[in-house]
Formats: structure tokens, C-alpha cells, sequence
């Protein structure tokens, strides 16, 4: 009889270990992470293969740019959604590199205790507050501004509303209503 539950043992544990790795690799697969690019490599990816392009303009004081990548970044519809439909670029708008854009470099501006960068405000309209989004077109284009933090819930409509190309025809408020 001690042989038997000993069997029995063996095989409850196999069966617990098993459905262990199973569930964490099916885990790690749903949580795909966002690539991200420089600026750089989103353009020259996007002459290659056009998508849609998503800046986040963040800032390394800025906690909500780091909640944002903690929690909405790391959403799997999120990040499976942006991988598809853009190619994502994460820009310190206070970096000191100068970045060339459209034949015009843009640089660092000292100002202030901090400071900012010439592409964030030219690309923000000058309102530099973090996080704030960037949605340009194939043809490098800004489509929209988003700023603010964001939660996936909040995100996702305004995602799809512009990587769908339904801000060609509708308004963010009328595409909001036909999902409802």
C-alpha cells in the first residue's frame, strides 16, 4: 500500500509541475512587450514597410511616463496592438542628442532648471507636459496630440481610431459612438 501512495504522489506532483511551467509560458506569451525604436529607425523602417507611427513623448522625472510603462504599456491588447499597427518610438523630449527630422535637426534648448528638446515642442505645439503621444502618418504627417496618462481602457479606442485610419472620415467623438 506504501508503494501505491507513493505512486500516487509522484504523479499529483508531475501533474502540478507541469500545469506550473504550462501556465507560466502561456503567460509570458500573452504579455508581448512594445518594441520600441528611435525615431531614426521608425522612419527608415516605415520607408521600408509604411505603418503609422507612435511617439511617446516622455520625460525620466515624469512618474506617470513611468506608470504608464508599468501597467498600460504592459497590457497585452496594448502591446500586441501597437506592435501591428505602428512602429513606436519612445522620445525624451529633454534629451541632449540633436535629432535630424525631415531634413531640419533639432536640438537641445537649455531653459530653465531642465530644459527641452526642439522636436518635442515642435511636434507637442509647444504644450511640453508628459506623457504626451504623437501620432504621425506614413508620409510622416502629425495626425494627432494625446497627452495625459492613459489607461488601456482609455488608450485602446484612441489606438485603433487612428491605426485603423478612422480619423480620415470621422470624428474621435463620432468613432467613439459607432463602438459603443
Amino acid at each position: 500500500m506504501n508503494k501505491s501512495w507513493i505512486a500516487i504522489a509522484t504523479l499529483l506532483a508531475f501533474i502540478a509541475v507541469s500545469f506550473a511551467f504550462s501556465f507560466s509560458t502561456i503567460d509570458a506569451k500573452a504579455v508581448t512587450p512594445v518594441k520600441w525604436y528611435s525615431l531614426e529607425e521608425a522612419v527608415a523602417l516605415q520607408k521600408k514597410k509604411p505603418k503609422k507611427i507612435f511617439i511617446d513623448m516622455y520625460t525620466d522625472w515624469c512618474g506617470w511616463c513611468k506608470r504608464m510603462d508599468a501597467t498600460t504599456f504592459t497590457d497585452p491588447a496594448v502591446s500586441t496592438y501597437l506592435n501591428e499597427n505602428f512602429y513606436c518610438v519612445k522620445f525624451d523630449a529633454e534629451q541632449k542628442n540633436p535629432v535630424t527630422f525631415q531634413g531640419k535637426t533639432f536640438n537641445f534648448v537649455a531653459s530653465g532648471s531642465r530644459g527641452y528638446h526642439e522636436l518635442a515642442a515642435a511636434l507637442l505645439d509647444g504644450q511640453l507636459g508628459y506623457p504626451s503621444f504623437v501620432y504621425l502618418n506614413e508620409k510622416l504627417e502629425r495626425i494627432t496630440i494625446s497627452p495625459g496618462y492613459k489607461q488601456p481602457a482609455q488608450i485602446m479606442p484612441e489606438l485603433k481610431y487612428v491605426g485603423g485610419g478612422f480619423y480620415e472620415t470621422l470624428k474621435y467623438n463620432e468613432f467613439l459612438a459607432k463602438e459603443q
